[in-house]
C-alpha cells in the first residue's frame, strides 16, 4: 500500500469528555502533521479495558498490544483516545503511551482537566493534540527529547505539556520525515 492507501486511525475508547468535532478537528492536524489521512473509527469498547483492582486503572500496555491486533490493514498506526486513567506498573500514571516504532498508541484525557479554569476548552483541546502528537511520534521511531520546547519532550506534569509546543524540534522533524520516506518503501503501491 502506498502512503495514500494508508490511513491513521483515530479510535475513541467509551464515552469521552471530547466531543466530534474535536476529534475530526484533531484528525485534521495530525494529518497535516504526519502525511496520512485520519479516519474516527472505534475499535476497542471500555468493557475491553482492564481494570486494575488496586489501582484502579488501566494498565496501558496489554490495550497497545490489542489495538495492533484488531487494527484495519490500511491502519499504518492507531491512536486510541480514551478517559479512563492509564498507568504502567513503574509509574503512578501516565498521560498515554506507545510501541516504540509499532503501529498503536493510546492516550487518555483523564489527568487534562487539571488546573484548567472554566471555559478551558481550548487549553483541553491542545493538550489533547500534544500528547496526541507526542504519542504518534513514538510510532514513528521518535524518542524523547531533551528541547523542552519539543512536542516529544518528556512531561512528568501537566504544566510541562502546557509550555511545550505542539512542534518537533528541527533534529526530531528530519527523523519523522526519515522515517515517513522509510515506511514508503517498504511499502510500496500493490499492483
Amino acid at each position: 500500500m502506498s502512503s495514500e492507501e494508508h490511513i491513521l486511525v483515530i479510535s475513541p475508547i467509551g464515552h469521552l469528555d471530547v466531543d466530534r468535532d474535536l476529534l475530526e478537528h484533531l484528525g485534521r492536524k495530525i494529518c497535516t502533521v504526519f502525511g496520512y489521512p485520519t479516519d474516527i473509527r472505534p475499535l476497542l469498547d471500555e468493557k475491553d479495558l482492564w481494570v486494575d483492582p488496586v489501582r484502579k486503572q488501566c494498565h496501558s500496555t496489554p490495550i497497545l498490544d490489542t489495538l495492533a491486533i484488531v487494527s484495519p490493514v490500511e491502519a499504518i498506526k492507531v491512536l486510541a483516545i480514551t478517559n479512563v486513567d492509564l498507568f504502567i506498573p513503574i509509574l503512578t500514571h501516565v498521560y498515554g503511551e506507545a510501541q516504540l516504532g509499532g503501529k498503536a498508541c493510546i492516550l487518555s484525557t483523564h489527568r487534562f482537566s487539571e488546573g484548567l479554569a472554566p471555559g478551558g476548552a481550548e487549553v483541553f483541546g491542545e493538550r489533547i493534540l500534544k500528547e496526541a502528537i507526542h504519542e504518534l511520534g513514538h510510532t514513528f521511531h521518535l524518542r524523547h527529547c531533551r528541547d523542552v520546547s519539543c512536542v516529544m519532550h518528556y512531561c512528568r506534569g501537566i504544566r510541562e505539556v502546557d509550555r511545550k509546543s505542539n512542534q518537533f524540534c528541527r533534529y526530531c522533524a528530519v527523523l519523522l520525515q526519515d522515517e515517513i520516506k522509510r515506511l514508503a518503501k517498504e511499502n510500496p503501491s500493490h499492483q
